[in-house]
């Protein structure tokens, strides 16, 4: 008979007289000798199992299924089947053994960790399966009990299939009969804990550690993960830390407590020191629990990153590999993959890294590392377009956010890609800068709540980025490009020294913006920094540097500082034309325009091809050229147009305006000169057609079509021209509507005073003389500083037109004024002179024709000086005999001699006008001794009735006064009188109170009385009344005086307001009424 001694081993009987012990704690690997005696004894089927089970447990796993296989072939060789459920529940549990270190798949392209050859994890759960489907089988055709082993393994195998409500109703199974069965309690527990039940799961390991503190696996090890789960991080350390001391040979606890260490050492707030060591310490950990269990996928996929750090790319390949075969969650999967494809994209194998990628989004979707990494081997494989879906993919999952793919994103956008275009790049441009003003709104806020972390100063300490942000709002905002600049030169000043071009740039920024002198600063800074620079650097550096300092200088007007700064550079480099042109462009500015012609033909022998320089050269050309006098100006635009580039925009519409200058300029009268005056405007919109055709954005094209339209030189100029016409006033109309509405929108593209010249010429055409003022005025002082003559007259005419169409003199002063400042600009030009004697005399002329009320002497006496001005300009201007006159002498000459008819009459006006202005005098005098009468009547009659009220009220005073000393008389009389009586008459009984015969005078008097007697109490120090109420209820009613009302200081307040309360007993006024008055 077999038994179990009560020791660690197991008696076998051989034929009923030998009995074998088997020692439990020494097996022989090799069970053979086992099984020999097992098939010898015709053991029972728990001898089996037992000594099945102590193999497995000893980790001879082949041993207990060769155990196992041979019980099963012996049992069912002597008829037993019926005993073996026990034996296939037992296989069941060898194969998920074999499971938990099997890989979960096999990759067939793996370079350092190959596994071909081993069986997957699926199969083994597939042959535990079939073990207890045999074993439910068998149990079910004997009828008997299943037992607590079989519902445990199926238990455990429903768990290990993630079938966890099944496997909690196998576990809970177990429990209703075994409340403290500690695998079920552990499988339960572990069931809990995948479904994020953390409370529940945490009280279930506490009853397993209290059941059994010994237990294996160790329960604590739960308890930390739930207590991790929910927060408690500090517990979950001690938890994980006393079960390492337990167990010093677990490799969970070690891991986990590794892991712990890793993230302690990222932590914010602690010092550097702390940091690696504490880093250090988990990095060891958990390469212990690795070597414990090196077919743990959470292991190998913390020692990858380690190595990863560490730059040995092999071993953390295959640690890689290792976690993407053995991993038996997604996220670990996931995070296999990333690591593979990083060690990859390290190596430069972007194919397998871009696989490594993929195969990780398909996992999860939503990985933010997997999408950058596989976006950046897109973009290696320069495919920016799958790029950017890649992450724009990733930016459309809800509640995604991720700062780094969100700048990923934005840098790509912002990137030109080939085939794509301009309106596009456009686009992406604003879907950039959306991007990153999302990005860093979105690090500010975090900051603002968490503080600042090491990955949010990864991304905003990035001097690349804000240089790009920088280049994107270019040409949209300057405060943004300044503030990104600003941003730059402020990481790379933290760094070390500031980057000399940042500096250039802030200058740049600041020059564009006129603080030339901010500007100034900055470029002399940048020069500076540059030059302590190697010398190759700080060569290509200073250049653009000195050429923007000189710029400044000039700008500034320190023409000296500036010419110097050119020749500077110039000795540097000889053939930079950008600082010849400067050159030329000072000669222009102080009137050496030959000096200035020579330099940029110089520029244009060395670099005829530059069509800046061109377009440049074609300005100057432009800004000279003469009437009837444009071929040097026609022949080389339209030799840039020829030979170097037909579709320049500028050079059409420099030739564009050539021919509508020619037209307008044209004075001819011949039907050929009209005739060409009508094809050179024709031509000239054919320009700018062509030229906004190229260019839909340009705005000097748009504004000649504009110009044109205004003037209606497609048609017959409102009337100049021949041909047929209609309603030119509504035609006119029409035109200068739609030249303005072009106008309106050039405005907001061209930053030149030629757009508000050309407005105001449109208002002046429709006799809007204000607008047209405005526009003027804008146009002069915001961009010509009030030194345009030209823009000078034009502001002349409009207030001299204003002047005619109100008879305003005031208007016609200001007309005057601009003239005379644009003749203080060009004392030669002729123009302004006659417009001054023309406005001189018309000012006379308009006063004249004015009657006296509407003017006055000394604007009278003033026009008419002016008008005698006048004449000696006009006889001057008269008498040149000067060629090419922009006016007609004789009609100088008429103006003089109607000025000298007009004057004739000036003493007859002044005569008048004095006459009328000594009448309205002498009329506002009598007017104002009038009033002054007038307020001295009134002034006298206010007195005569102050007096009379201060009588009336001394009076009034005088009367009060005696009636207050009579009736203080009367009462001391009475007071008197009444001692007397008092002294006289006997006192009463007091029965006497009883038997009064009055009811009036008994009970509602005394009470009276009490009321009295306490207001008396509430006046304080004030005068008692002069009676009692029981003296008045003693006085016989013959001898009471006659009652007297004194009229008091209170009653004459009583017709304005409510009278105050009185007493019925105080009939005369008492001392206290003095105080009143």
């Amino acid at each position: 008979m077999d038994e179990i001694t009560s020791g660690r081993s197991v008696d076998i009987e051989l034929g009923g007289q030998e009995v074998i012990s088997i020692d439990l704690d020494n097996l022989d690997p090799n069970p053979e000798d086992v099984l020999d005696l097992l098939k010898e004894g015709q053991c029972k089927i728990w001898v089996w199992t037992k000594l099945a089970g102590e193999y497995w447990r000893r980790g001879h796993l082949d041993a207990a299924e060769r155990i196992a296989q041979t019980a099963i072939e012996t049992m069912q060789y002597n008829g037993a089947s019926t005993a073996l459920p026990p034996v296939y529940a037992l296989l069941a549990n060898i194969q998920m053994a074999r499971a938990r270190r099997a890989p979960k798949l096999i990759l067939p392209d793996a370079q350092q960790d190959s596994l071909h050859g081993e069986k997957l994890k699926e199969e083994y759960y597939r042959d535990a399966v079939q073990y207890l489907n045999t074993s439910n089988k068998l149990v079910v055709e004997s009828g008997e009990n299943p037992g607590t082993f079989l519902f445990l393994t199926r238990g455990i195998q429903l768990l290990a299939s993630r079938s966890l409500d099944d496997a909690l109703r196998a576990f809970e199974g177990v429990l209703v009969e075994k409340p403290t069965n500690l695998v079920a309690l552990l499988g339960k527990g572990r069931v809990l804990y995948t479904k994020r039940q953390y409370k529940e799961a945490l009280r279930v390991f506490q009853d397993v550690l209290r059941y059994s503190p010994d237990c294996k696996p160790d329960p604590r090890i739960g308890i930390g993960l739930c207590l991790w789960a929910m927060d408690h991080k500090t517990k979950a350390k001690a938890a994980w830390q006393r079960s390492l001391e337990v167990n010093p040979g677990e490799w969970s606890a070690q891991l986990l407590l590794g892991l712990e260490s890793i993230n302690a050492s990222k932590a914010e707030g602690i010092s550097e020191e702390a940091k690696s060591q504490a880093f250090v310490v988990g990095a060891k950990m958990v390469e212990r629990a690795f070597q414990a269990n090196q077919r743990n996928a959470s292991a190998a996929n913390a020692l990858c990153e380690l190595f990863i750090r560490k730059g040995q790319h092999s071993r953390a390949l295959k640690l890689a590999e290792r976690t993407i075969q053995f991993a038996d969650t997604l996220t670990l999967l996931t995070e296999g993959y990333i690591r593979a494809g990083r060690v990859s994209h390290s190596q430069g194998a972007n194919q397998h890294s871009l696989r490594c990628y993929s195969a990780a989004l398909e996992g999860q979707p939503k990985n933010t590392i997997a999408a950058i990494g596989m976006a950046q081997m897109q973009m290696q494989n320069d495919e920016m377009a799958a790029a950017i879906h890649t992450l724009d993919t990733l930016m459309q999952v809800p509640n995604q956010r991720s700062t780094e793919a969100t700048v990923m994103l934005a840098s790509l956008r912002a990137y030109p890609r080939p085939g794509i275009s301009s309106s596009d790049l456009a686009q992406e441009k604003k879907r950039a800068r959306e991007l990153y003003d999302r990005a860093l709104k979105g690090l500010e806020l975090d900051d603002s709540r968490h503080g600042p972390s090491k990955a949010s100063r990864n991304i905003t300490d990035d001097i690349d980025m804000h240089i790009e942000i920088a280049r994107l709002w270019q040409g949209e905002s300057i405060d943004r490009v300044s503030k990104a600049f600003k941003d730059a030169l402020r990481i790379s000043e933290t760094t070390g020294e500031a980057d000399p071009r940042l500096v250039n740039n802030l200058g740049g920024l600041e020059h564009l913006e006129g603080r030339l002198s901010e500007a100034r600063a900055l470029y002399e800074s940048a020069l500076i920094k540059a030059s302590q620079l190697p010398s190759n650097v700080s060569e290509t550096m200073s250049t653009s540097m000195l050429y923007n300092l000189a710029r400044a200088y000039e700008d500034q007007g320190d023409i000296n500082l500036a010419k110097e700064a050119y020749d500077k550079l110039l000795s540097r480099h000889p053939e930079y034309v950008d600082a010849k042109v400067r050159q030329a462009q000072m000669l222009i500015d102080l009137n050496k325009v030959n000096e200035a012609h020579d330099i940029l033909k110089q520029c244009l022998v060395s670099h005829p091809g530059n069509l800046n320089l061109r377009a440049l050269y074609a300005h100057f050309l432009m800004q000279n050229v003469r009437i009837n006098d444009y071929k040097t100006f026609r022949e080389f635009v339209f030799n840039t147009l020829k030979d170097h580039d037909k579709y320049d925009v500028y050079s059409l519409c420099a030739a564009a305006w050539l021919h509508y200058f020619q037209a307008r300029e044209s004075r001819e009268t011949s039907p050929k000169a009209i005739e060409d005056r009508k094809k050179n405007f024709q031509k000239s919109a054919e320009l700018y057609d062509k030229a906004l055709q190229i260019d839909p954005h340009c705005a000097y094209a748009a504004q000649g079509l504009a110009i044109i339209t205004a003037e209606d030189a497609l048609g017959t100029m409102y009337g100049a021209l021949p041909g047929p016409t209609g309603d030119e006033a509504q035609k006119r109309n029409q035109n200068i509507r739609e030249a303005l509405d072009i106008f309106a929108k050039v405005r907001e593209s061209i930053h030149d005073g030629c757009v508000y010249v050309n407005m105001g010429h449109c208002y002046y055409a429709r006799d809007e003389f204000d607008r047209a003022i405005e526009s003027y005025e804008t146009a002069s002082q915001r961009f010509y500083h009030g030194q345009n003559a030209g823009l000078l007259m034009c502001l002349c005419r409009s207030w001299y037109s204003k002047a005619i169409k109100d008879q305003s003199l005031v208007a016609m002063t200001s007309a005057l004024r601009y003239a005379e400042q644009s003749y203080h600009i060009q004392p030669s030009d002729k123009v302004a002179l006659y417009n001054i004697a023309m406005i001189q005399q018309k000012s006379a002329e308009m006063l004249f024709s004015i009657p006296p009320p509407k003017r006055t002497l000394k604007d009278l006496q003033r026009v008419i000086d002016q008008a005698t001005h006048a004449q000696k300009l006009f006889a001057s201007l008269a008498n040149d005999k000067s060629h090419g006159l922009p006016y007609n002498r004789d009609i100088a000459d008429q103006r003089r001699k109607y000025g000298d008819i007009m004057l004739r009459k000036a003493d007859e006006h002044l005569v008048a006008q004095r006459k009328y202005e000594a009448q309205q005098l002498a009329r506002i005098e009598a007017g104002r001794r009038k009033r002054e009468d007038e307020k001295r009547r009134q002034e006298e009659e206010e007195r005569v009735r102050l007096e009379e009220l201060k009588l009336e009220a001394e009076k009034l005073a005088e009367e009060r006064r005696i009636a207050r000393e009579q009736a203080m008389e009367w009462t001391r009389e009475v007071r008197m009188e009444s001692d007397e009586e008092r002294e006289r008459r006997p006192k009463k009984p007091k029965k006497v109170k009883h038997e009064a015969p009055s009811g009036d005078e008994s009970e509602p008097k005394k009470k009276r009385r009490g009321k009295l007697r306490r207001a008396g109490s509430d006046q304080g120090d004030e005068e008692q009344p002069v009676f009692s109420e029981e003296e008045e209820l003693e006085k016989p009613a013959k001898k009471r005086p006659v009652k007297k009302r004194v009229v008091r200081d209170d009653d004459e307040e009583d017709a304005n307001g409510p009278r105050k309360k009185q007493f019925k007993s105080k009939e005369v006024l008492s001392d206290t009424d003095d105080e009143m008055s």
